[in-house]
């Protein structure tokens, strides 16, 4: 027995001429009324036979020899049914026909021929030494020559086209098998290439590229396909071609709002959509490589809240985007996200490196500064005051006491300058006793140290839903606001506030009433970070070190009001920065 994948079509024909030729023998007997179980015998095996034949050809089996043994069975059968029923005075002489049709068709015409003549052997002999009627056996021996004739000679013909179909069916199944492995293939180095690279451009070529191949194994359609690819990425508010094929160059600098039409529902549903008269869409019909396109798929790049883009294909054949390409461009597109998602990530971390090294640079160049105009210059006006007491000493040791009183204020007045620097630089006890116990500490040298009046309101119940890492960064958001406040706003108190808003999202203020500043003016020259906005740039980029809004309210003479809006969780900081519209 041996089991093939694609059913034989000759046996399935044998085994439906065997059927109508049993219902024929039935009816014959029926109507012979001989249609006695003791004369047939031969009929239950013929049909037990063919049941046999049936399942194999089911289950697409075969036995070993299968052809030579389904004929000789069915030779043997019909002779014995011709021979128990009566032979030519029987009902049912011409069973012979069945041995014959099998012949033909698994021998074709010689086969039908051989079989016609095997089974004119027991006829003859019947007629010349059972009935002795000679002329009727060769009448009949005859008739079953022709019939082989005719029959081997049709069968050839049905053969012939049952190979030829066959060919074909396997040709095409060959072919299918080797579009799908075509197509793996292409999955496989996608998801290699996509995994491979933290470059946008590459991701985004290598999207369009291998969506190509598998939509088109066949490289020389590939390269007559009319597919139209575009990968549209968010900058700046608007979706900007950032990879295409088949664009033209006018066509690769639209922009588009996704404020209408086809790529606003995709993005709005997050689903792929299968697009119609793309030429009509109110925004993608501005692209001129699309206006010949009839059938489209359009896929959003996002991931869960994250929208990216989206990735579209357009063809101009109406029924080009069938279940298996739409499948396919589902499988790439979620792959293309990932990739995305990772080149995303990269970038981010490399922008945030890059912040951090701008932040140490700043702060490494703010401590010059600081040391520069603070305990430098003290030290530099004791030492020369160091020397006018020296010479004061020989003419006049009243004056120089006096003098030396105010050298010693002055070394007091630097040496708390320097500790309130180094507090500043690192708070051992905002580690220690945590970010309420650091503002105070920071408020008390600052009265100390320079006389400023610092005002403390801080929820507890706030800080306790803060890590670590959030409250060093918060400390150090009050200390620049404090510090430019002391500075520059030549304010009577600073107050600072830190409460719960709502619902995971806290705010911190820091609030004076000094001179105040005009915002408008100090953010033109934050755009182009200039030094006198530096103070702003800290307050900015640690604003962002928390994922938080800073808002600065200020006019001149009326003081200054710095909010930063801070989310304590990844909800909250969705809703702060994405608020949806009631």
């Amino acid at each position: 027995m041996r089991k093939f994948e694609t059913p034989y079509m000759a046996d399935w024909f044998a085994i439906s001429l065997r059927w109508i030729m049993l219902v024929g023998l039935i009816v014959s007997l029926g109507l012979g009324q001989k249609l006695e179980i003791i004369l047939s015998w031969p009929l239950g095996f013929m049909i037990a036979w063919n049941l046999v034949m049936t399942m194999l050809a089911s289950m697409n089996v075969r036995m070993t020899y299968h052809r030579r043994i389904s004929f000789f069975v069915d030779l043997v059968l019909s002779g014995a049914f011709f021979l128990v029923q009566g032979g030519l005075q029987g009902p049912a002489f011409w069973t012979g026909l069945l041995p014959i049709l099998t012949a033909a068709i698994y021998y074709e015409f010689f086969g039908a021929l051989t079989a016609a003549l095997l089974f004119s052997i027991p006829v003859l002999y019947e007629g010349m030494f059972i009935h002795g009627n000679l002329s009727l056996a060769i009448s009949v021996s005859i008739t079953m020559l022709l019939l082989g004739l005719v029959f081997g000679f049709l069968g050839k013909r049905m053969i012939v086209r049952i190979r030829q179909n066959r060919s074909m069916f396997l040709d095409t199944e060959e072919k299918k098998r080797a579009i799908q492995t075509e197509r793996m293939r292409a999955i496989y180095e996608l998801t290699s290439a996509l995994s491979s690279t933290l470059s946008y451009k590459r991701v985004l070529d290598s999207a369009l590229d291998m969506s190509a191949t598998a939509l088109n194994p066949d490289p020389e359609q590939m390269v007559s396909d009319p597919l139209v690819g575009i990968v549209m990425l968010f900058n700046g508010g608007k979706l900007r071609v950032g990879s295409a094929r088949r664009l033209t160059s006018a066509d690769m600098r639209v922009t588009f709002d996704a404020a209408e039409g086809v790529l606003k529902r995709a993005l709005d549903e997050g689903e792929p959509l299968i697009l119609k008269d793309i030429s009509y869409d109110p925004e993608l019909g501005r692209v001129v490589a699309l206006r010949t396109c009839t059938s489209g798929y359009c896929f959003p790049l996002r991931s869960g809240l994250n929208v990216y883009g989206a990735l579209l294909f357009a063809h101009p054949d109406p029924e080009y985007f069938n279940s298996e390409r739409r499948n396919l461009l589902d499988i790439i597109g979620r792959q293309a996200v990932i990739a995305i998602q990772n080149a995303r990530l990269y970038q981010d971390l490399v922008e945030e490196k890059e912040r951090m090294v701008e932040v140490h640079e700043e702060a490494r160049k703010k401590l010059a500064r600081d040391l520069h105009d603070g305990p430098t210059q003290s030290v530099a006006a004791m030492a020369m005051r160091l020397n006018i007491t020296r010479r004061m000493m020989v003419k006049d040791v009243k004056a120089a006491g006096e003098e030396l009183v105010k050298l010693e204020e002055l070394a007091h007045r630097t040496t708390k300058e320097i500790r309130h620097m180094l507090f500043t630089l690192r708070p051992l006890i905002l580690e220690s006793q945590g970010l309420t116990a650091a503002v105070q500490a920071m408020a008390d040298k600052v009265q100390e140290t320079f006389s400023q009046k610092m005002i403390v309101h801080i929820d507890e119940r706030v800080t306790k839903q803060l890590e670590m890492g959030k409250q060093g960064v918060i400390f150090y958001i009050i200390e620049e606001a404090v510090n430019n406040a002391r500075k520059h706003a030549t304010a009577e108190a600073i107050v600072v506030r830190l409460k719960q808003m709502e619902i995971g999202i806290a705010l911190l203020e820091i609030e004076d009433n000094g001179v105040g500043f005009d915002v408008n003016a100090m953010s033109k020259e934050y755009d182009k970070r200039a030094s006198s906005s530096l103070g702003m740039v800290n307050l900015r980029e640690r604003a962002e070190l928390v994922n938080g809004l800073l808002q600065i309210d200020s006019a001149p003479g009326h003081g200054t009001k710095i909010q930063v809006y801070i989310p304590l969780t990844e909800d909250a900081a969705d809703r702060l920065h994405h608020p949806r519209s009631k």
